[in-house]
């Protein structure tokens, strides 16, 4: 899974760098366009591990993964296919959140398919913090009016503190009203990281744009607290 996000990942980010002179781009983008030779290179070293690494992985699980690499290949190609018309394009932040939060339930679902719906409220919250730090990111690297985003994201990027309340708010209620452990641990930890990115944006005067990115970044890491006993 590492090997497939930072593959898709870098692959988005030369997309958007394809064409420097018409694009406004971020330092990301600078950096990946820089050292795009590199780049391929290891996203090509990496699609020839993740091939083998296939051959282990569970078939039921394969079949859902190739299904979810088919939708994502899909929205890449419509997202690239027309970058002057970005306005009209899909909401990539709401795309990264499903996208994310169906691989890391994927493995689960397919060993035991009765835990599909017991676990879809997890899957629910995981994706919407996913989706919020991608858009505490966008709304820091674009100040307003952001009118080349597409209508969600400049309505989300204006609502960011009402939508991160409600999704604490949600994730309480269901830590508070859901028995079952593996619903209620990532209730908890989508909680304190939506919490972590308000905080963020409170002080996002104190650093710059490149910290203040890696930081939303890390605060999706809190599931590692759950793990410490």
């Amino acid at each position: 899974m590492f090997l497939a996000v930072w593959m898709i990942y870098a692959a988005d980010r030369l997309l958007d760098s394809r064409n420097p002179e018409t694009h406004d781009l971020e330092a990301r983008h600078r950096f990946h366009h820089r050292h795009r030779t590199g780049f391929l290179a290891v996203i090509l070293l990496g699609a020839c591990a993740l091939v083998w690494l296939l051959l282990y992985l569970d078939p039921r699980a394969l079949k859902l993964y190739v299904l979810l690499a088919t939708l994502l290949a899909a929205w890449l190609l419509l997202v690239h296919a027309r970058p002057t018309a970005s306005s009209r394009r899909l909401p990539k932040e709401l795309a990264v959140g499903l996208c994310f939060s169906a691989a890391v339930f994927i493995p689960t679902v397919a060993r035991v398919p009765l835990l599909q719906t017991a676990l879809l409220p997890a899957a629910a919250l995981l994706a919407a913090t996913c989706t919020l730090n991608c858009l505490f990111i966008y709304a820091w690297e674009h100040p307003s009016p952001r009118v080349q985003a597409h209508w969600t994201t400049r309505w989300a990027t204006n609502h960011l503190l009402q939508l991160s309340s409600s999704l604490c708010a949600l994730a309480l209620f269901a830590l508070l009203t859901l028995p079952v452990p593996y619903v209620r641990l990532p209730a908890l930890a989508c909680a304190f990281s939506a919490l972590l990115l308000m905080t963020l944006n409170r002080l996002r005067n104190c650093f710059s744009t490149v910290h203040l990115r890696a930081a939303a970044d890390v605060a999706l890491l809190t599931p590692l607290l759950l793990l410490v006993r």
